[in-house]
């Protein structure tokens, strides 16, 4: 039994879902959201809770079932609050800062970055060594943040490069006479 799975998902006052098939909307005051689920689950709305169900008892079902439900949670969160990540820059140099919907990078490369941020995401650059990004769709979120950091990873000597804030990177010692 999933321990995800069996938990509802209660809804925030402003929020309502609508289920038609397998697919579920979501209204809220930040924007509407749908996902598809696929055929081994069964979505039901109640009052102000959601509730997800296997059609089976098959290992698919059952890895549905949790997946779904937290794919639904993180919807219900997200059209009534943000989903945030936070990045920060390390090394001699390397600084970001904002123009329009172009984040420019400037990360030791022979060039500038200009890093286009999609819609539906927000990127702030409060500090030149500081980048938050925040929307409403949490998969989108974090792969935003994700492709801003895949342009300088942290290497393991300095530790240069971009990272999420919080981010241990483990030093490696280097050479010795």
């Amino acid at each position: 039994m999933s321990r995800i799975g069996k938990k509802p998902i209660e809804m925030p006052s402003g929020v309502s879902a609508s289920v038609s098939g397998q697919s579920v909307e979501i209204k809220g005051p930040k924007g509407t959201q749908i996902f598809n689920a696929t055929d081994d689950v069964t979505i039901t709305v109640e009052e102000n809770s959601i509730s997800v169900e296997p059609r089976g008892k098959s290992k698919r079902a059952r890895q549905q079932w949790g997946m779904s439900r937290t794919v639904v949670a993180n919807m219900v969160h997200g059209v009534s609050n943000t989903f945030k990540k936070e990045l920060e820059i390390h090394g001699v140099g390397y600084r970001a800062q904002l123009a329009g919907k172009v984040l420019k990078l400037n990360l030791g490369l022979s060039h500038d970055v200009d890093f286009q941020i999609p819609d539906g995401v927000t990127v702030t650059v409060p500090k030149p060594t500081e980048i938050i990004v925040e929307g409403h769709d949490i998969q989108e979120v974090g792969q935003v943040a994700a492709n801003i950091r895949d342009w300088r990873r942290p290497e393991p000597y300095k530790g240069k490069g971009i990272r999420y804030k919080g981010e241990y990177i483990f030093q490696k010692e280097g050479k010795k006479k």
